[in-house]
């Protein structure tokens, strides 16, 4: 409010003053603009832009000495800027099975571990907080909202955390409902939820819904998709078409990580902001710097552009007449002088 005051009082100065200014120029209008006595028609409004240009610079100066230093430190985001990764991940007696990778040498667990470790390298992972979920016949929330990416990468190194459930059949969507609840409190389209799984023992009905902070999910599948391997008696192997209807339910993207690791094209959808613009992240700040250089601009110019053209009026001789003239005077002076020479 301070700053919308001391913008109003300058105004009513630069009224007064602009009025007086206006007076003197008449007196003088036949020298500066001619017989006319009217500047161009454009110029007719600098008293009001020189109005504008100066109340816009105070406004924005007087914001900037109001508000709080804002102090910049690379990458780093506001704690209220920051994005959030919710990984569900499946540790089930399954996921330990060696059938995964590009060899097929690995377990589910580490081919699960190689595509997050590219996920971690790939992205701006200082601007995350990271959550993990472990899902078996029910689920328990690992880590939450972690900025050390190194505890995430422990969980993920081979650790036996299906010794942390009673046995008994995966259930998935416990896991998403568990990473809703952990993600319900944040800001809208904020939060990215990465599941991996192999998609072993998934019910076809119960599919939880993602709260409106949730703005991308990824459904990733490891494991051999056709051999697979046998378990508690019978083969199992991802489950390539459960996972991808899952993705499909929630409105996220299947990507079957048995061999290649998460796409370009796929992480830069991941890390997009959730602000629709840039123009709706501006602040006040940002306005009054916008103003402050805006109101110069027009100030330092304006005398330029009235210098130049301010007025059709040349007054004085034409170049092309007083050429002409002291070309014909100094003919008369030859001529002249003949004569008397005679």
């Amino acid at each position: 409010m301070v700053a919308e005051l001391a913008a109003c009082a300058l105004v009513i100065v630069m009224l007064g003053a602009e009025w007086l200014h206006a007076r003197r120029c008449r007196r003088l209008a036949y020298l500066a603009f001619g017989p006319t006595r009217r500047p161009a028609t454009w110029a007719r409004l600098a008293p009001l832009l020189r109005i504008i240009a100066a109340a816009a610079m105070c406004w924005g100066m007087v914001t900037l000495i109001l508000l709080e230093p804002k102090v910049h430190r690379g990458d780093e985001l506001p704690e209220s800027e920051m994005k959030h990764a919710v990984l569900v991940l499946d540790v089930s007696p399954s996921m330990r099975l060696q059938d995964a990778g590009p060899s097929a040498l690995q377990s589910r667990m580490q081919r699960a571990s190689d595509v997050m470790e590219s996920f971690f390298k790939r992205v701006a992972i200082q601007q995350y907080r990271l959550s993990v979920v472990a899902v078996y016949n029910g689920a328990i929330p690992v880590v939450v909202d972690t900025n050390d990416v190194d505890v995430v990468r422990n969980i993920l190194s081979d650790l036996p955390m299906h010794y942390a459930f009673v046995a008994g059949k995966t259930n998935i969507f416990s896991g998403l409902e568990e990473a809703a609840r952990i993600a319900r409190p944040w800001k809208p389209r904020s939060a990215t939820v990465i599941l991996v799984s192999d998609g072993d023992t998934i019910p076809a009905t119960g599919m939880p819904k993602m709260p409106a902070s949730v703005g991308n999910v990824v459904v990733v599948g490891v494991g051999d998709p056709v051999t697979g391997g046998f378990i508690d008696g019978r083969q199992s192997r991802q489950d390539t078409s459960t996972l991808r209807q899952i993705a499909v339910r929630l409105g996220g993207t299947f990507h079957n990580g048995n061999e290649n690791h998460l796409s370009t094209g796929l992480l830069n959808k991941l890390t997009k902001t959730g602000t629709s613009s840039k123009l709706e992240q501006l602040t006040r700040r940002e306005y009054a710097l916008i103003c402050c250089g805006l109101g110069a601009m027009i100030y330092a110019l304006l005398p330029f552009l009235l210098h130049y053209l301010g007025t059709r009026w040349n007054p004085g001789v034409p170049r092309q007449e007083a050429v002409s003239s002291r070309a014909n005077s100094q003919r008369q002076q030859g001529e002249g002088s003949a004569l008397i020479s005679k």
